[in-house]
């Protein structure tokens, strides 16, 4: 006998896990399942669905790895019609076979490995690629609205990235099979859409094209064609996309010119603050302001780092902050952004630092390297950490902002920060939570990344350091008083 199991939703995981637990627990085996989506109907000459069987009361629902979760929370949003059932033959075995994720060469582990990584780079390209236009006010209230075509189904994946990238706003993502809503304090899903439900352009418009041509890089036209890193497909959703043809045009001259062009490096000089006031070195060409430095890096040549990142993410907050904050680097999200901490782990510092009662937009925040230093797999950037030479080639930005800003209290996030900062290789271990003073009279306070929490895999330690690591922002407030 064949069962029929149909599912309500196209990606509700939850959905699939419940019936699939029963399933398993009723010893139906997946040559015994006919599974049915939203929108399918049954076979011509099918018969009506069978009941099926309830859990039997002697067999457990089964278990799996933590690994399994995270792969078949990814499959089910493919748009693959027999992605239920593959999950499910996927799960059936590794009741047998415990170690079949690690089985490389099987065809099903290929196929699920296959799947996840579709949806994981159709989800990135929706973070990249969609692009809000303004609607008419409504009772004084701004509202924005956005059309995608994604190829599986992702929304409700990525819709949490866009209320956290765009808290304040009341914004819409309309897809053509569902559509996610935002009013400021609730994110709420529902039908599809089409484009026409969009408004065409904005005054937003002149500002990406003028954005886009600014850090387009004709020396890495072959690279990102061969990688599709702006899909042909997504260009007549995208403002900046009249400007495509045009600077693909002139490429070969730009690029000719960049190579003929010498080298172009920062300005360079011996800082030294005094007070609230930075004296340079007469001989050289002097950065004068926090918002020069801000400018200039956009041009640092200092490291190779800059070749692959997309731009320079310098510091941002009050030029007379009490507390400066120095991470690592740029992640992924932090490059495309060209902001600090605006990636998952600066999601984890804003959460502590409002848990303990420090004001973000009171505190200046940067990283010891500007530029966002990654491995490329496929299509995602992996983030490698950055080197002691290019820490050292870095610190002289730091010291501009440490300069103009004149802190009174540094805190270095994680062991890269502290080794910028201190000039030397530091561990954490070593020197959390003891102030240490500096030679300018500023006070350092070396705590763990936030990113390190994100790392944790066991929840009761992700708790546990979590704590430690808002006691040490506590302790940043008593040094302050």
């Amino acid at each position: 006998m064949i069962f029929t199991v149909r599912l309500q939703g196209l990606n509700d995981f939850q959905e699939w896990r419940g019936v699939a637990r029963q399933l398993l627990s009723a010893g139906i085996a997946p040559d015994e399942l006919s599974w049915r989506l939203p929108g399918d109907h049954n076979e011509l000459f099918e018969a009506s669905d069978p009941a099926l069987p309830p859990p039997r009361a002697d067999s457990p629902a089964g278990t799996v790895p933590p690994a399994f979760i995270d792969l078949a929370r990814a499959v089910i949003c493919h748009s693959d019609p027999a992605r239920p059932a593959l999950l499910y033959r996927a799960l059936w075995r590794l009741q047998r076979d415990r170690a079949l994720l690690r089985a490389h060469s099987d065809t099903d582990v290929q196929q699920l490995a296959h799947m996840a990584s579709a949806v994981r780079r159709d989800a990135h390209k929706m973070k990249a690629f969609v692009r809000f236009r303004s609607l008419s006010d409504d009772a004084g209230i701004e509202r924005f609205a956005a059309w995608f075509e994604p190829d599986h189904y992702v929304l409700e994946q990525v819709a949490p990235f866009f209320v956290r990238r765009f808290t304040g706003m009341h914004w819409a993502v309309v897809t053509p099979v569902r559509s996610a809503f935002w009013d400021g304090a609730r994110l709420a899903f529902g039908d599809g859409g089409r484009k026409s439900d969009v408004p065409l352009n904005d005054a937003l418009e002149e500002s990406w094209k003028t954005y886009f041509s600014s850090i387009f890089n004709p020396a890495r036209l072959k690279v990102a064609m061969m990688k599709s890193e702006m899909p042909v497909k997504y260009w007549r959703n995208l403002p900046e996309a009249d400007l495509i043809p045009s600077l693909i045009a002139s490429a070969a001259r730009r690029e000719q010119e960049m190579v003929l062009r010498d080298a172009t490096e920062p300005p360079t000089g011996h800082q030294r603050r005094l007070g609230r006031r930075v004296q340079t070195d007469p001989s050289t060409t002097a950065i004068a302001s926090l918002a020069e430095a801000s400018t200039a890096i956009g041009n640092c040549r200092r490291c190779p780092l800059f070749e692959h990142a997309t731009q320079a993410v310098f510091g941002e907050g009050p030029a007379d902050a009490e507390v400066m904050f120095v991470g690592e680097q740029p992640g992924d999200q932090e490059d495309l952004a060209g902001q600090p901490f605006v990636g998952p782990a600066g999601k984890v510092f804003d959460t502590a630092l409002a848990r303990v009662g420090i004001d973000r937009r009171r505190v200046y925040v940067t990283n010891a390297v500007k530029h966002f230093k990654f491995v490329p797999r496929g299509k995602r950037r992996l983030h490698q950490s950055p080197n002691a030479g290019e820490i050292s080639a870095c610190r002289f930005w730091l010291d501009l902002e440490r300069g103009y800003v004149a802190p009174k209290l540094v805190v270095a996030l994680g062991a890269s920060a502290a080794a910028a900062i201190l000039g030397r290789n530091a561990t954490i271990r070593s020197l959390r939570g003891k102030p240490i003073p500096l030679e300018d009279g500023t006070l350092l306070l070396v705590t763990v990344h936030p990113s390190y929490l994100l790392r944790l895999p066991v929840a009761a330690d992700r708790m546990r350091e979590t704590q430690l690591f808002e006691s040490d922002l506590r302790q940043v407030l008593e040094l302050l008083h």
